[in-house]
C-alpha cells in the first residue's frame, strides 16, 4: 500500500520531467536532421565539424574554464572566511541576494557602470586616468559572468565546509602540519564535492552564455549559445540550431560525469 501510495506521489514529478526535460530534447534531436531547407540527412552534422564551428566550441569551452577558474579562486577562501565569522547566515544571504535580481537587468546595469559616461571610468576619472573603452571587451564580459556566476560557487563550497569535523583540522596541527600542509591534505580532500558541485553550477551554464555576450562583449566573445541563438532566431536555421544544441547537451551531460565521478 505505501509503495502504491508512494508510485502516486511520483506521477507529477514524472509528467514533469517527460514533458519539459525528455520532450524538448528528442524535439532538438528531431530537428537536428532537416536542414535549412527541409531536408532530412546528416548534412547539420557534417558542418558542424568544420573549424568554424571547432572554434566556436573551443572560445566556449575557453571562457567557461575562465569563468569557474575565476570564480573558484575567489569563492574558495571567500566561503572559508564565512565559516569563521560570527553572523555567517547574514553574509550569505547579501551573497545569495543578487541572484534574485533579473538576469537582464544586471546586464543593463553593467552597461551603465561600464559605459563611457558610467561609474567605473569616473572612478578612474579621479586618478586622472581619461575615459577608456571597458565596455565589449573580454574584461568586461569575464568580470559581469563571474559576478552572476560566483554565489552558485560559494554556496556548495560553504555547505561543504560547513559539514567538515573541526577535529580532524584540530588533529592535523596536532600532529605538526603546517596551516598549508592542512589545507592541502584535509581540508580540500573533504571538501572536493562541494568544489565539484560548484565547478558544475558554473561551467555548465557558463558554456552556453549568449545574452552577455551581445550586451555586455558586443559579439566579440563568439559561444556556442551565440551561434544556437544566431541559427534560431536570425538565419532561421532551426536544424542546424538544433544540432549545435544536442552537442552542447552531450558536452554538460559528459562535464556531469566526469565531476560526478567518487574515488
Amino acid at each position: 500500500m505505501q509503495n502504491r501510495t508512494r508510485n502516486i506521489y511520483l506521477i507529477p514529478y514524472a509528467l514533469w520531467i517527460v514533458l519539459f526535460v525528455v520532450a524538448p530534447i528528442l524535439l532538438i534531436l528531431y530537428y537536428s536532421f532537416f536542414d535549412i531547407d527541409g531536408h532530412f540527412g546528416l548534412v547539420n552534422y557534417e558542418k558542424f565539424f568544420t573549424p568554424v564551428y571547432f572554434k566556436m566550441a573551443l572560445s566556449s569551452f575557453w571562457y567557461a574554464f575562465l569563468i569557474t577558474a575565476i570564480c573558484l579562486v575567489i569563492s574558495y577562501p571567500t566561503a572559508y572566511l564565512l565559516t569563521k565569522t560570527k553572523h555567517k547566515q547574514l553574509w550569505l544571504l547579501l551573497i545569495i541576494l543578487p541572484t534574485w535580481i533579473n538576469l537582464l537587468l544586471k546586464a543593463y546595469a553593467f552597461l551603465g557602470i561600464f559605459g563611457t559616461y558610467g561609474f567605473a571610468n569616473a572612478v578612474l576619472g579621479l586618478f586622472g586616468i581619461g575615459p577608456k573603452q571597458i565596455l565589449f571587451t573580454d574584461f568586461s564580459f569575464l568580470f559581469v559572468s563571474v559576478y552572476i556566476f560566483i554565489p552558485f560557487m560559494i554556496l556548495p563550497i560553504f555547505n561543504a565546509l560547513e559539514e567538515l569535523n573541526p577535529s580532524l583540522t584540530d588533529a592535523s596541527r596536532d600532529l605538526g602540519a603546517s596551516p598549508w600542509t592542512t589545507f592541502r591534505r584535509v581540508i580540500f580532500p573533504l571538501t572536493i564535492d562541494g568544489v565539484k558541485s560548484g565547478c558544475q553550477a558554473v561551467f555548465i551554464p557558463a558554456l552556453s552564455l549568449f545574452m552577455l555576450t551581445r550586451l555586455i562583449a558586443g559579439n566579440r566573445v563568439i559561444t556556442l549559445g551565440t551561434a544556437i541563438e544566431e541559427h534560431f532566431l536570425v538565419t532561421q536555421d532551426w536544424g542546424m540550431g538544433s544540432t549545435v544544441a544536442v552537442f552542447l547537451i552531450l558536452i554538460m551531460a559528459l562535464i556531469m560525469i566526469v565531476t560526478g565521478i567518487r574515488r
